[in-house]
């Protein structure tokens, strides 16, 4: 599946946006304004002004739409569809080709001067809708992991991947399978 590097930049900052989601004995990584300062400086968010606790209320919503949509993936795509649909539409999507920051013209979805909210929304909600189009929702999971929670967007060619990261999940999954069998193997 080819993706620009914006729809790419978008995947990823919604994956970071919805495992800052707090569960399972982890705080919310919104906990507060500075921490979603740090979340968009983290995730290169363009044409943000100063942020308020209004603007951490509203992104706390759009995460929790986005977690939803993680949610159905691989299944219900109609109710994914409605859920993105009426993030975008909400957020007042204009379309419009920018080249700021050094990048090529690129299309931003949301309007000028945008809430962060609304920006995340119409980014991150067209983003999640090409995959929808594509035929590629079951791309979006969450990690096989027991005592992970986290979310990922899974480009890997074959569509196989299980883990939001190989080299801990995956790898650490895989080495108590290892010590398991070693161990049966020994009694």
């Amino acid at each position: 599946m080819l993706i620009n590097h914006d729809t790419q930049c978008a995947l990823d900052t919604v994956v970071d946006l919805v495992n800052t989601t707090p569960g399972d004995g982890t705080e919310d990584g919104l906990a507060d304004v500075a921490a979603l300062r740090r979340f968009v400086e983290r995730n290169a968010v363009s044409d943000i002004g100063t942020l308020g606790e209004r603007d951490l209320a509203a992104v706390r919503t759009v995460r929790a739409r986005f977690a939803e949509v993680f949610a159905t993936a691989g299944g219900r795509t109609r109710h994914t569809a409605e859920l993105l649909n009426t993030m975008i539409a909400a957020a007042g999507t204009t379309p419009r080709l920018t080249d700021h920051d050094g990048y090529d013209w690129h299309v931003h979805y949301f309007a000028p001067g945008a809430s962060l909210a609304d920006h995340l929304a119409a980014d991150c909600g067209m983003a999640l809708a090409f995959l929808v189009m594509a035929g590629e929702h079951e791309r979006l999971r969450r990690c096989e992991a027991p005592d992970c929670r986290f979310a990922f967007v899974d480009l890997s060619r074959n569509r196989s991947r299980r883990y939001c990261d190989s080299r801990t999940c995956g790898n650490r999954l895989h080495v108590a399978a290892y010590r398991a069998r070693r161990k049966e193997a020994a009694s």
